[in-house]
């Protein structure tokens, strides 16, 4: 019986073994915010990975009779899963010893694999870590929990399919994990004060080698001195899992923030006019500091790039080692009023201005605060409100907004927050 590569993946799924874990309610796939069924669904149960996946209808035609295992080879096979969406080749894992091997060890199949767009984890400002990720492409949200953590309330950052997060409390507690496989490890304590007043945390993957680099940047007031910070620049190496110190200086005027992002071996901070000289505009500027170079002789602050426009707030992002702003446009005259959202892309140290949230968009969201969530890689930026569940993309290549399906997550008491960050889901990187 011949039988061709399409004809294996759609097999896929009628191959993998289900357990028999209860029912949970998951969302149907909705585009806007019209009433929404939720529906039972199975669980598959990996030893590394638990999520729902909503029902499909089963396919009644012919049976399928050709045994892979022993008839596709090996290189073959590699070719077929790179047409896997990550949420298949997952439950293909399940299937036999043999294509779990394959999927985990090849390194043909990842760096040939069709484009996996990166997952928005979304989860309630509570004690649990506990959310649901979103997957884009089949527009489906997975029930998951996150490794290391032990609070939602902490520091973010992501690359390349790890995660790396920060306590809240004493900012020292710092862990690196793979939320697909669990693969999760703490890091070595970091050097500096603890309990800094502002404080900042970036990761960044090499796809080559599969090491990382992790900046911790500290910020806090000079006791008794209402114009002086001092801001700490701390780097970790994880081929040697140790720290060392970059930067030591004092901001007059400016203060540390709590948003980073390492794009092209630079590393971006965002920090805040304070005021108190007067300085009110812009409220907002990027500092840098080149990893690979290191320090400088010139200040942070002689280099620092003022931000567009008077902005709520800025969230920095990495889209293909480009550094991206995304801000809240403040009100004229009314900083702390947000009136919209835009995107801008930093080139030859210009901001250029990407796209502009429609105001129906934006009204989508109902009460939208000052502050709010966003974060995207390759070509594809999230934005959340604190206030509510809904998501929001924006594809910068193709130029669309789109909303996401309902997440399942909801609201139990009017003043529950919730926060969100997105990553790339892969199995081939460990801590």
């Amino acid at each position: 019986m011949a039988c061709n590569h399409l004809q294996i993946v759609q097999k896929i799924d009628e191959l993998t073994p289900w357990s028999s874990m209860p029912a949970r309610l998951m969302t149907d796939v909705m585009e806007d915010n019209s009433s929404w069924t939720a529906l039972s669904i199975d669980h598959i149960r990996i030893s590394a990975f638990n999520f729902g996946i909503v029902s499909e209808d089963n396919d009644e035609g012919k049976e399928f009779l050709l045994s892979l295992d022993t008839v596709v080879p090996d290189d073959i096979l590699e070719r077929i899963f790179t047409f896997l969406p990550i949420v298949s080749m997952i439950r293909s894992t399940a299937v036999c010893k043999r294509w779990h091997d394959i999927i985990y060890s090849s390194r043909f199949l990842w760096t040939h694999m069709l484009p996996q767009r990166p997952w928005y984890f979304m989860f309630t400002s509570n004690e649990s870590a506990a959310g649901c990720a979103y997957d884009p492409i089949l527009r489906k949200w997975y029930d998951l929990e996150l490794p290391c953590i032990d609070k939602s309330s902490c520091f973010v950052s992501s690359s390349c399919g790890l995660v790396c997060f920060m306590d809240n409390d004493s900012r020292n507690a710092i862990s690196v994990s793979n939320p697909i496989t669990k693969d999760c490890k703490r890091i070595l304590e970091p050097p500096g004060a603890k309990f800094p007043d502002y404080s900042t945390i970036a990761i960044k993957v090499d796809r080559s080698s599969h090491s990382y680099t992790i900046t911790l940047a500290k910020c806090k007031q000079v006791p008794e001195d209402y114009v002086r910070w001092d801001f700490s620049l701390y780097k970790y190496d994880s081929r040697n899992s140790s720290w060392v110190t970059a930067v030591e200086e004092v901001f007059i005027g400016w203060r540390g923030g709590d948003d980073s992002v390492i794009c092209d071996g630079v590393l971006y901070c965002l920090i805040h006019s304070t005021g108190i000289l007067g300085n009110i505009e812009p409220r907002h500027s990027i500092i840098m500091y080149d990893l690979i170079a290191g320090p400088s002789k010139a200040s942070l602050m002689q280099s620092s790039i003022p931000a567009p426009c008077s902005l709520t707030c800025g969230r920095l992002l990495n889209l293909r080692e480009k550094l991206v702003l995304v801000g809240g446009i403040a009100k004229q005259n009314r900083p702390d009023i947000i009136k919209g959202i835009g995107i801008w892309e930093l080139y030859n140290k210009q901001w250029q201005e990407v796209g502009r949230m429609p105001h129906k968009l934006f009204q989508g969201f109902g009460e939208f605060d000052d502050v709010f969530a966003s974060s995207g890689t390759d070509d594809l930026v999230y934005i959340q409100s604190y206030g509510a569940t809904a998501l929001l993309a924006f594809d910068t290549k193709q130029k669309q907004w789109k909303w996401s399906a309902k997440c399942p997550v909801s609201k139990r008491f009017p003043l529950q927050l919730f926060t969100g960050f997105c990553f790339e889901p892969r199995l081939d990187i460990t801590t």
